[in-house]
Parts: structure tokens; C-alpha cells; sequence
């Protein structure tokens, strides 16, 4: 009777846990915070609106650039609202339904940013192999119908996992370990076998971060046998000097995932802070660090940025 009775509860809310250990420093931490989800947003919207004004970068390298700034300003809006409040207001508290669609929101994003490097290497190998028929492969017909794929695929990927979550009873501890929601944080909570949970999410993982990672691997060792039948040296260098920002992309992006996944699957022995602080490195390192990168590689992404202080500047001494 008493597991009858609990076989469908699920609590009202979870409780979010910031960076353990450190509760007392939460108002000091709160400015740098702050400073990098402005950053994340500020540097993604300059990448966005610079893409769409100058008409020099309306190609398929940028309009991917374009699909990855949008991919990290989804995935910084996603951990804001909560983020900011536990360290800014000590709000910890967020409601079940909103957990679930957070957490959506989160491996959605996250799908889609996966995708889109894969297009971008794909863009590189195009523009190596054969520079010549670069437009005429990459149309913008080929570029929105890409960015429709990785879009499908991510929302139709992650779209079961808030209802497999949903089935689930809870009622004993609802303290997740991060300060916003990931499906094998609130998974681990569930009070009843969660072996289709974790079947499904390694089959999710491995049909797009896992693929991707294969695909992107295979495209640079394609691009490196291309590269080397470049007679002059300079000529090999020019080429690898285009990858450098996407190969900067894929590690900003790849590391962090990879650090969590083993983490959470191995490292049971590590302290609390060290997995919030890889979970908080997940989400926040590359929506921060891909627009300093391609800022330094695109000179109109660089002049855009100085024309808005020059006219900021100009404004506040007015």
C-alpha cells in the first residue's frame, strides 16, 4: 500500500546546489558571473548582427557562425535565470515542470551546437578539397536545409527525455548537485529503476555527440591528406590557418562535455565542487570563449566591436 502510494509522486520543486563550499563568496562571485553571461550574450549578439550587415561575410563558413552564436545564446539564456539566482538573490529552489523544461532546453542546445560544428568541418573540407566549387556545393539552399537537419535532429533527440524523466517516482532527496537541471542529475534522484532513462540518453549521446565527434575527426584527417598534396609550405599553412577557429570551436565545446560525462560516470569519489565546476565549465566556456575566438579571427567582427565603443564613448562624453 505505502509503495502504491508513492509510485507516482514527484516533488513540487528541486533544490539547485551552486559551487559547495563557497556559499559565503556567492555576492562577490555574482559580479564575475555576471560579467561572462554579458560577455556570452554581448559577444554572440556582435557576431549575429555583424553576419547579417556585412554583406562580404554572406557565405556559408559565416551563416554557420552564425547557427553556432545562436546555439551558445540559447544555451547562456537557459542556465541564466537560474544561475543568477541562486548566486545573486540564494533563490534555490525551482519548480519540477520547470526543471524538466530546462533541462530540454539545455541538451537541445547543446545538440544543436554538436551539429553545427559538424557542419562547419564539412564547410572546411569543401573549401580545401575544392575551393573552386566552393558556392556551387555550399549553396544557400545546402545551408538552410543543413540548419534544418541539425535542428530536427537535436528537438526530436531530446524531446523524450522530459517524459521519460515525468514517469518517474521521487520521493525521497530532490537536491540536484548544479545549479540548473541535466537529465543524469535529476535522474540519479528517481526512486524506481532508471535503466530506459539511461539506455536512451547513451543512444541520444551516441547518435549526436558521438557521431559528430567521428565525423568531425574524420573530416580533419581528410583535410590533413588534402592538405599535404599542397605543394608550398606557405600554401599548407594558409590552408590550416582557416581551421584554426573551428578546431579552437571543437575543443572549447568537446573538452568540457567530455570532462562531465567521465565525471559523472567515474569520478562518484570526487568532491561535490569538482563536478559543479565542470558542470558550470559545460555550459558557460563556450558560449563565452567562441566569440573572443572568431572576434580575433574576423577583422569585421573586430571593427563592429570597436565602432560600438567608439560610439559608446562618444555618447557618454555628450
Amino acid at each position: 500500500m505505502e509503495n502504491n502510494n508513492f509510485s507516482h509522486f514527484q516533488h513540487l520543486y528541486f533544490v539547485l546546489t551552486g559551487i559547495p563550499g563557497l556559499e559565503e563568496k556567492y555576492y562577490w562571485m555574482a559580479f564575475p558571473l555576471g560579467a561572462l553571461y554579458v560577455i556570452a550574450l554581448f559577444g554572440n549578439g556582435i557576431i549575429i548582427s555583424t553576419i547579417k550587415s556585412e554583406l562580404s561575410l554572406h557565405i556559408p563558413m559565416y551563416y554557420f557562425l552564425c547557427m553556432l552564436a545562436l546555439a551558445d545564446m540559447g544555451l547562456a539564456l537557459c542556465t541564466l535565470p537560474s544561475m543568477l539566482g541562486i548566486f545573486w538573490f540564494n533563490y534555490k529552489f525551482i519548480a519540477f515542470d520547470a526543471c524538466l523544461v530546462q533541462m530540454y532546453f539545455i541538451h537541445t542546445f547543446s545538440a544543436i551546437e554538436s551539429g553545427v560544428l559538424v557542419a562547419m568541418a564539412f564547410d572546411r573540407v569543401v573549401a580545401i578539397w575544392n575551393p573552386l566549387r566552393y558556392s556551387t556545393i555550399l549553396t544557400n539552399g545546402v545551408v538552410c536545409k543543413t540548419g534544418a537537419v541539425i535542428l530536427t535532429r537535436a528537438v526530436c533527440v531530446v524531446f523524450p527525455v522530459p517524459f521519460l524523466i515525468k514517469r518517474l517516482p521521487f520521493h525521497r532527496s530532490n537536491i540536484l548537485s548544479h545549479s540548473f537541471c541535466l537529465h543524469q542529475d535529476v535522474m540519479r534522484l528517481a526512486c524506481a529503476s532508471t535503466r530506459v532513462n539511461s539506455l536512451y540518453g547513451l543512444i541520444a549521446v551516441i547518435f549526436t555527440k558521438g557521431s559528430d565527434s567521428l565525423s568531425i575527426l574524420l573530416s580533419y584527417v581528410f583535410i590533413l591528406q588534402t592538405v599535404m598534396t599542397i605543394a608550398s609550405g606557405e600554401g599548407r599553412l594558409k590552408a590550416l590557418n582557416t581551421c584554426v577557429s573551428h578546431i579552437c570551436a571543437v575543443l572549447i565545446f568537446y573538452v568540457p562535455l567530455i570532462g562531465v560525462s567521465v565525471i559523472h560516470r567515474f569520478g562518484k569519489h570526487l568532491s561535490p565542487l569538482t563536478h559543479a565546476l565542470m558542470a558550470n565549465a559545460y555550459l558557460l566556456v563556450p558560449p563565452v570563449l567562441n566569440p573572443i575566438v572568431y572576434t580575433v579571427k574576423t577583422k569585421e567582427i573586430r571593427r563592429k566591436i570597436t565602432q560600438i565603443f567608439v560610439k559608446t564613448k562618444i555618447t557618454s562624453e555628450s
